[in-house]
């Protein structure tokens, strides 16, 4: 481990509710939501953590937790050295009776397990992003500088940041002297006309600092207790806050980070891997990505009859799938799918344990987990009457999950 990163400390935010992922959101927290056919969500910013040498995290959780608990505990405890630990910590009530009401009250509510390890710097980081990004530098920028506080920035154009994003303002020296959150008209960047200067959601603070700061919020009747819209622009000026500016470890012409908070961002997410040249690399052994998953065997594909050929292309499929007489394209299929003779799948993503009947046409799909589509299935081709079965988002995606009353099986 870098000597500098074992004074740091890692706070990771993963108790959202995900009401825009829903219904994916429905039996699960949304870091617990499948990414890249055997990957979750939360695998990516644990990863990054891994590979940064920042190695003793919190992960706090809250709704619907029980499968990324067990994920956590299952792939992650065991990657850590001595000494080291990836803990996860749901609401304790130890500072308050209320479930977390932002994502500073979300800290505030750990602080006596914050403040009982021996770190000098704490990260901020949300448990539902995907990017690459080295911590490390991070904290050396946050050190030079003699920072009190440090944001992670992108730059995006104003019509991204637009109501999405909070918007920082910077002097010559990185120094951020404005700070919006969300505004309808962002202000440009001073070395970029038409781009701005977004917040990521990854925060670095001394440690000494963010305890008192998180204690005078709470207390604070008119705080909405939330790091973007609270925290950041009351302390701008009191205290020396910087920008450091998204170093991508992806190796790809363009950065790259994705908020995949709704369908539509999820599922354009999981379509950047499947390319030729995948926008998102999942095979740079320079920055792995690591994951538990259960042990299946190999992927198979049968039928070599030009009447049902089973075939996948430009797609991802998972350990113990079987393509059998059916064909995939541009589709990312989990773990244990198995894709019947004449069947297609096109544009979709496929969770673990589903089974597509015979005959079977799905595009522009997400199916949940453990669900079986009968023969002669077609989703995706006539939305109206998608509409009156499944969920469909404005975009035309349909996603698929299963009732309610079948829900005992584990993911």
């Amino acid at each position: 481990m870098a000597p500098l990163m074992r004074n740091a400390l890692a706070v990771l935010l993963a108790g959202g509710q995900g009401e825009r992922l829903w219904p994916l959101t429905r039996d699960r927290a949304k870091p617990a939501v499948p990414f890249g056919g055997v990957y979750r969500i939360i695998d990516v910013t644990l990863s990054n953590c891994l590979n940064s040498d920042l190695r003793r995290v919190f992960v706090l959780t809250q709704y619907k937790a029980l499968s990324l608990n067990r994920h956590v505990r299952r792939g992650w405890s065991v990657l850590m050295g001595l000494g080291d630990f990836i803990e996860v910590l749901p609401p304790q009530m130890r500072v308050s009776q209320h479930w977390y009401q932002g994502t500073a009250d979300a800290v505030y509510q750990n602080i006596y397990s914050i403040g009982s390890e021996q770190s000098n710097y704490v990260f901020i980081l949300s448990g539902d992003h995907i990017y690459k990004m080295n911590y490390q530098k991070m904290l050396e920028q946050h050190v030079q500088a003699h920072a009190d506080v440090t944001v992670a920035t992108l730059e995006v154009t104003c019509e991204e940041a637009s109501k999405r994003f909070g918007v920082l303002e910077t002097d010559s020296d990185w120094r951020i002297v404005g700070f919006e959150e969300k505004p309808e008209h962002p202000k440009e960047s001073r070395i970029h006309p038409g781009k701005v200067n977004a917040s990521m959601g990854v925060y670095l603070f001394n440690t000494q600092l963010l305890l008192p700061i998180l204690i005078a919020d709470a207390e604070d009747p008119n705080s909405s207790h939330d790091f973007g819209k609270d925290i950041i622009p009351r302390i701008t000026e009191k205290y020396r806050v910087f920008a450091y500016n998204f170093l991508d470890e992806n190796k790809k012409d363009m950065s790259y980070w994705r908020d995949v908070g709704t369908v539509e961002a999820y599922h354009e997410a999981n379509m950047d891997l499947v390319s030729v040249s995948p926008i998102f690399n999942l095979y740079d052994k320079t920055w792995p990505l690591h994951t538990w998953q259960q042990q299946y065997p190999p992927a198979k594909f049968v039928f070599a009859d030009p009447e049902r050929k089973g075939v996948a292309l430009d797609s991802i499929v998972g350990a113990g799938s079987i393509v059998s007489g059916g064909r995939v394209e541009k589709s990312v299929l989990g773990l244990d799918v198995r894709v019947n003779s004449y069947s297609e799948v096109d544009d979709s993503i496929i969770f673990n344990h589903v089974i597509i009947g015979r005959h079977s046409r799905i595009r522009r799909a997400i199916i949940d987990r453990h669900v079986n589509l009968p023969e002669g299935t077609v989703i995706g081709y006539d939305l109206e009457a998608d509409r009156a079965r499944y969920s469909v988002t404005e975009n035309g995606i349909v996603v698929v999950v299963r009732p309610e009353s079948m829900l005992e099986e584990p993911e």
